[in-house]
């Protein structure tokens, strides 16, 4: 079983280190498997709605790709927070420095209201994961952030609302933060909330851990070829590459 695990972990290094990207296919003891995506260059990540032009939601990753720049290309790309039937978020959503929808500090149910529920944000040099209250009490100058529930690491350690023993076991995807980088999670099998926090708080160390979804968890990644268009999103966060872009 250590073997493999190796394997796996060398086999993401190579494709790091040859496609200069930072993704890593993971399997642990328990046998659960994920993809991991770490962004240390926020200049390049970028959150996504709605196009520029007939403002339409965009819904998939194909439908990012088509709206960019002749000169720009979609490398990495995850759904990043629940969004409504209509597909608007239902909390706080965040796009260069323009507040598109307010923080949501309501009650109700489903996965978006356990608590703590939390906030992704970042600018160009700084990222963080707050919960949803600290961040009401602090002033950011963020340029996207994106809010989701619930938390699943809080200060190193795994939320105390999971149980180890759960059998309530879906994909999911999610977004931890170490040393102001971004480790962007999908899980291959299905796996429960506790067993998914549990990998942010063993495999990775992160300091703290956003539940971003689950079932419509979706991945993409331009140099492996991999495009889930299971389902529609609302919002996205993605990875944006510049190639001879000339400035005039």
């Amino acid at each position: 079983m250590k073997w493999l695990v190796w394997c796996l972990t060398i086999y993401g290094l190579l494709i790091q280190s040859v496609y200069a990207i930072e993704h890593q296919q993971v399997k642990t003891v328990e046998g659960d498997q994920y993809d991991v995506i770490v962004i240390s260059n926020l200049k390049q990540l970028r959150l996504f709605l709605k196009n520029s032009n007939n403002q339409q939601y965009y819904k998939s990753f194909n439908n990012i790709q088509k709206n960019l720049k002749q000169c720009e290309r979609l490398s990495f790309a995850m759904n990043a927070g629940m969004f409504h039937r209509g597909f608007s978020p239902v909390g706080l959503y965040v796009e260069q420095a323009k507040v598109i929808k307010p923080l949501n500090e309501n009650k109700g149910l489903g996965n978006f209201f356990l608590q703590p529920n939390g906030v992704l944000g970042w600018n160009k040099k700084q990222a963080f994961i707050l919960t949803t209250q600290q961040y009401s009490r602090r002033d950011f100058n963020v340029e996207y952030a994106t809010q989701s529930g619930p938390m699943l690491v809080i200060d190193g350690k795994i939320n105390s609302l999971f149980l180890p023993a759960s059998q309530s076991n879906k994909i999911r995807n999610g977004v931890g933060i170490r040393n102001n980088k971004l480790y962007f999670v999908i899980s291959k099998n299905s796996v429960s909330f506790y067993r998914f926090a549990q990998f942010f708080e063993r495999n990775l160390k992160v300091e703290q851990a956003l539940y971003l979804d689950g079932s419509i968890s979706s991945l993409y990644i331009q140099k492996n070829k991999r495009n889930d268009q299971l389902f529609e999103m609302g919002p996205i966060v993605g990875s944006v590459e510049q190639t001879d872009c000339q400035i005039k």
